[in-house]
């Protein structure tokens, strides 16, 4: 088992890609701490996870709040022992224009996806630099890598976790402690469901070289990898797991050999795949 006996905390881990990680991480040995702001999925998720013979706890946490990351930590220290993952996978989506973009919004977003990230890991590392060795693995998005439409708040959040986890990752390391990021595409999720409109998903399919949104247990595998002994000498990486959309460039059909009348603009439905420019920047999510 990869994980045989180590000790992780897992946020947002009642549902969606953090419940994946959590069934992941426990099915590798880990005992896994299920950390959610609803604990009441927190507990439904243990409930599956002990009733396949893993061994795990919830907790309820409002990542926001340092008092109860506090809290959090200590109670994983004091009934395991040790803490050897942090996976900050906690974090809310905004998809709304920044010109229409409330200070509000604006501050709720980066104090849980930004700032929630850096309490927890700062929680958690100082538990590993004590016992000389720690695995963090950051949840950013490719939201932090390239502009979007829609994505002032949160692209602005994911680049500061991007950021956050090398300079962690350069301050850490002399302890023993290594520290990475995963920055997904857009997934298949209850949020992206809900958020994302036929045109969104069609311009995104025609982006991704592998022509689809990604899955729940492809993030979660990219956490494994990052949080195993595999990774030892991984330490300040960003992880795209976005089926090629960060790498893209030109993309077409090379049997479709229609131009544009002289003087037209491209055909809009071609823009996709035909000449490598959207018309309009497009939202990114995790």
């Amino acid at each position: 088992m990869r994980l045989a006996n180590k000790v992780a905390i897992i946020t947002g881990s009642g549902r969606g890609i953090g419940r994946e990680m959590a069934r992941l991480f426990a099915a590798e040995g880990a005992k896994v701490a299920v950390a959610d702001v609803h604990e009441e999925n927190a507990r439904r998720t243990v409930a599956e996870l002990t009733g396949a013979g893993g061994e795990a706890c919830p907790v309820g946490v409002d990542i926001t709040d340092a008092a109860q990351i506090e809290s959090m930590t200590r109670l994983v220290v004091e009934k395991w022992g040790r803490l050897d993952i942090l996976v900050n996978n906690a974090g809310i989506g905004l998809n709304k224009s920044f010109l229409e973009t409330t200070l509000a919004e604006w501050q709720r977003v980066l104090a849980v996806n930004l700032t929630g990230t850096f309490l927890c890991a700062q929680a958690a590392a100082r538990e590993m630099v004590r016992q000389g060795a720690g695995r963090i693995v950051n949840v950013a998005s490719i939201s932090g890598q390239r502009g979007g439409q829609g994505r002032a708040a949160y692209g602005s959040a994911k680049a500061g976790v991007i950021l956050l986890t090398k300079v962690m990752a350069v301050e850490l390391a002399p302890h023993g402690v290594t520290v990475n990021a995963i920055a997904p595409g857009p997934v298949d999720t209850d949020q992206s469901r809900q958020s994302h409109t036929p045109a969104t998903r069609r311009a995104y399919h025609d982006r991704i070289p592998l022509g689809r949104y990604g899955e729940h247990r492809e993030i979660a595998a990219a956490a494994l990898f990052l949080a195993s002994g595999e990774a030892s000498f991984v330490n300040g990486a960003v992880l795209n797991v976005d089926g090629g959309f960060g790498a893209a460039g030109l993309m077409f059909d090379p049997h479709d050999d229609r131009t544009p009348a002289e003087g037209q603009p491209d055909d809009p439905a071609r823009n996709g795949r035909g000449n490598g420019v959207p018309l309009r920047p497009i939202e990114h999510s995790t």
